[in-house]
């Protein structure tokens, strides 16, 4: 029993240290904070309804995004997931699909596909003829998305029950219209280790820094942007996403009648300078969130999280504390998952404070 927590610890230390000593030497390279920041609003409406507390929990095709060490804890032999939701009345999509299957009784593979995108924006550059007339069949459209693909390998150590670990090949590719695309790539790590009812994990993402390359269209940008002005044109341009730590700890509690409840924590630490978060220092920010899911017979679930507390300032100039909150529910039936997720957005425009509401649904099914 020594030599098991010894182990995990090792493996543990080691995957946090690494992580954390890679933003030092990535100071001097272009790092915007909230780069590529869509890898991060989160995936499946479980893990959406509980307050994305999910690192030492996933153990379905969702860890591939989540923490992939989880895929080698999956239950079924095979598991997809699909996930679609809509933020600010529709105008923004967000989807998501994966998959997963074993390599062997030791190690399992997995795919993970999303998209973040604004479609159908009106060109109305042309919509002023020659002679100044109106011509509504001038108007063209065009899209503004973030894709990204994930290629997840996991592990059991077989020194070690109940250890895993694992690793995404991460691609990302950002469309702007005409105007501009990039390309990025990166590696996320992560470790699972389950013991007595106990589910702990940790993911180092962007461990190795996202490195994500911008290509701008100049002469498109000139004629669709700065006609008539003398502002300068964008430039092409490198950015990297500096590594985030997230730690999870869960537990599992039988309740009379046969319910269950499911209690767990994450502490995500960021590393791209001060937020606005609980805990915030000029070097790492760390964001608590908390979640919770109440069972019954492993079929039917309720869920809520609490997390991503920051100060928005209110009309009268005060900056309270706001957090995003979430509800959820869930149904299991011979391996086919329907989840719904409703989540609260606390957002902050032109100094003033406002609440979004965003529904999610997703689809699984494990099979053999």
């Amino acid at each position: 029993m020594t030599q098991r927590y010894a182990a995990a610890r090792r493996w543990l230390g080691a995957l946090a240290l690494g992580a954390l000593a890679l933003p030092a030497a990535a100071q001097s390279t272009t790092a915007p904070k909230y780069s590529n920041e869509f890898l991060n609003l989160g995936v499946g409406a479980r893990a959406l309804g509980m307050g994305k507390v999910q690192v030492g929990l996933a153990d379905d095709a969702t860890a591939g995004y989540w923490n992939p060490a989880g895929l080698a804890n999956q239950t079924h032999k095979y598991d997809g997931v699909l996930m679609h939701s809509e933020l600010f009345s529709g105008i923004v999509k967000n989807d998501y699909a994966a998959f997963s299957m074993p390599l062997d009784d030791k190690s399992a593979i997995g795919v993970s596909i999303m998209r973040l995108g604004v479609d159908n924006i009106a060109d109305t550059r042309n919509l002023i003829n020659e002679y100044g007339y109106i011509q509504y069949d001038k108007i063209t459209y065009f899209s503004v998305a973030d894709y990204a693909m994930l290629l997840s390998y996991a592990r059991k150590i077989g020194q070690v029950e109940g250890l895993t670990v694992g690793a995404n090949a991460k691609i990302v590719y950002r469309n702007v219209g005409s105007f501009a695309n990039a390309y990025g790539f990166g590696v996320d790590l992560g470790v699972q280790y389950r013991h007595k009812g106990w589910q702990l994990g940790l993911t180092a993402r962007d461990v190795t820094t996202t490195f994500t390359a911008w290509s701008i269209n100049a002469d498109y940008y000139r004629s669709a942007v700065l006609y008539g002005s003398n502002d300068p044109i964008p430039s092409n341009r490198n950015e990297i996403t500096l590594p985030r730590l997230v730690l999870g700890v869960g537990r599992q509690f039988k309740l009379p009648q046969q319910f269950t409840a499911l209690v767990a924590v994450d502490l995500e630490t960021t590393t791209d300078g001060q937020r606005g978060t609980l805990v915030s220092t000029g070097v790492v920010s760390v964001d608590p969130r908390a979640g919770v899911e109440l069972g019954y017979k492993n079929l039917v679930f309720l869920r809520g999280g609490a997390g991503n507390f920051q100060k928005i300032t209110d009309f009268s100039g005060a900056q309270p504390w706001k957090g995003q909150y979430s509800l959820g529910a869930g149904v299991a039936i011979s391996g086919l998952r329907v989840d719904l997720a409703l989540s609260r957005l606390a957002v902050e425009a032109l100094g003033q404070s406002s609440q979004t509401n965003s529904l999610i649904v997703s689809l699984g099914y494990g099979f053999k």
